[in-house]
């Protein structure tokens, strides 16, 4: 009711969960359709007495034993990799000292398959190209037409 210039219809907008971040920023995430998504999406909205940005909410599952996507440890069928440093055990096994250590990736990008570019990053970081090349099967694999790239 707070939104008429969105013209939404009752229902087009469900509740999911609430996400509270590290900083103790609380996120509502809600559920959609195709058209509702394209009229909010990266728009501000009337909630309460906030306004609130809008955006995707994308995830994917990593294993915490493998440093994989896709599947949890309990399914997990991997050897024992550590996400900061790529070596043989858990997390927990890197030192103080080494806890800046990266891993670096070759990896190739699609508009130019022949050029390799290397970056250093651990598993975590959210610009991982494998994270990132996820997240973008995961949109695709969604109802609507994922456009642009509104990554950060």
């Amino acid at each position: 009711m707070q939104n008429t210039e969105l013209n939404l219809t009752k229902g087009s907008i469900t509740a999911k969960f609430i996400q509270v971040t590290n900083r103790k920023y609380r996120n509502a995430i809600v559920e959609v359709g195709a058209d509702t998504r394209r009229t909010i999406l990266h728009r501000k909205i009337k909630i309460g007495w906030q306004i609130c940005k809008t955006d995707e909410y994308v995830t994917a599952t990593r294993c915490f034993k493998c440093s994989k996507f896709n599947h949890r440890t309990m399914d997990c069928r991997g050897e024992v990799t550590c996400p900061l440093c790529a070596g043989p055990h858990t997390i927990k096994g890197v030192k103080a000292s080494q806890r800046n250590v990266n891993v670096s990736t070759v990896w190739r990008t699609t508009d130019n398959p022949t050029k390799a570019i290397t970056e250093a990053h651990t598993a975590l970081d959210k610009r991982y190209p494998s994270l990132q090349a996820v997240l973008d099967r995961n949109r695709q694999n969604t109802e609507y037409q994922w456009q642009g790239d509104r990554r950060k």
